[in-house]
């Protein structure tokens, strides 16, 4: 993972930019008009954050989400709106395929000038947090990301305005907020890129014991200063982090494999299946076991 603040170039002559994948996060491509792409660099799969709003559909693909504070798994079909400076990226495993929507409508934006819009400045200020788009909201607004991917000029733009008001228009019970907070990071922070390569760390080894000096040796700083920058960056402490992500995994393995709960506990990285039954009865409110057959009842 790199530094971490992505720089969101607007293709010449466009007010927002539709960015589209078919196998890998890093390989994105931005559509200019039907029939007409420019590959971009992806960052979907790196810890950042940008100025942008954004609007990303995975129709295809599994893995962990990360949304502010929130560590989730997720699936195909999966459909998130993105506050600005809120940092997120998606752990997929193996391939996936969506696209994503990304704007910027500061105070000084001309689109504020029609008053129809000023409705959308509360979606704006509660997508601070993430939002999960479920039910027929999602349904609906991945209809429209399609037609905006396949439209252009002022009719493109149209049809995003539109996809913006039915959002706005949602029942509460279609729009779940992520993040248990907004995140107001700075894109001078001198601690994002050493932030960056911690979570790729933690990412990348949390099956494995991971020591906090080792930590400190991959951000090079020193341990007040990684604790505070983390937490601010995360909205975890390291160890909290490491144990979500341990849990996401246990909650995967408990899905799709018949491995027993202690092999699953161990081979997510706990030391010790009696707090990997505690911690999961708190995050969770049921017990490995109970999980994985409401889990089976589900797939019938």
């Amino acid at each position: 993972m790199k530094a971490i603040r992505e720089k969101v170039e607007l293709p010449e002559g466009h007010s927002f930019r539709v960015l589209r994948w078919a196998k890998s996060l890093r390989d994105v491509e931005c559509l200019i008009a039907p029939g007409r792409t420019l590959p971009v660099q992806g960052e979907g799969n790196h810890w950042h954050f940008h100025k942008e709003m954004e609007l990303t559909l995975f129709t295809g693909g599994e893995g962990t989400r990360f949304v502010g504070d929130s560590i989730v798994t997720f699936g195909a079909g999966d459909l998130v709106l993105l506050g600005e400076r809120l940092p997120h990226h998606w752990h997929t495993s193996g391939a996936s395929s969506g696209l994503s929507i990304q704007w910027h409508f500061p105070e000084s934006h001309p689109v504020w000038a029609f008053p129809e819009n000023l409705e959308l400045r509360e979606l704006f200020k509660q997508a601070e947090r993430g939002l999960h788009l479920r039910g027929t909201t999602a349904t609906e607004v991945t209809g429209l990301m399609f037609e905006i991917a396949k439209s252009k000029g002022a009719g493109q733009l149209a049809t995003l305005l539109r996809l913006l008001s039915v959002v706005s228009e949602a029942p509460a019970a279609e729009l779940t907020p992520l993040s248990s907070r907004s995140f107001t990071l700075s894109a001078e922070s001198h601690y994002q890129k050493a932030i960056s390569k911690s979570v790729q760390h933690l990412v990348a080894n949390f099956r494995e014991e991971v020591r906090l000096g080792d930590l400190l040796k991959v951000s090079g700083l020193s341990r007040p200063t990684f604790a505070r920058q983390f937490k601010q960056h995360s909205g975890h402490s390291f160890s909290a982090f490491v144990n979500q992500l341990r849990l996401q995994a246990a909650r995967r393995e408990l899905r799709d494999s018949e491995r027993s709960v202690l092999d699953i506990a161990l081979a997510c990285g706990f030391a010790q299946v009696t707090f990997f039954n505690r911690l999961f009865l708190r995050e969770m409110g049921c017990t490995p076991s109970e999980y994985r057959r409401k889990q089976r009842r589900k797939g019938r």
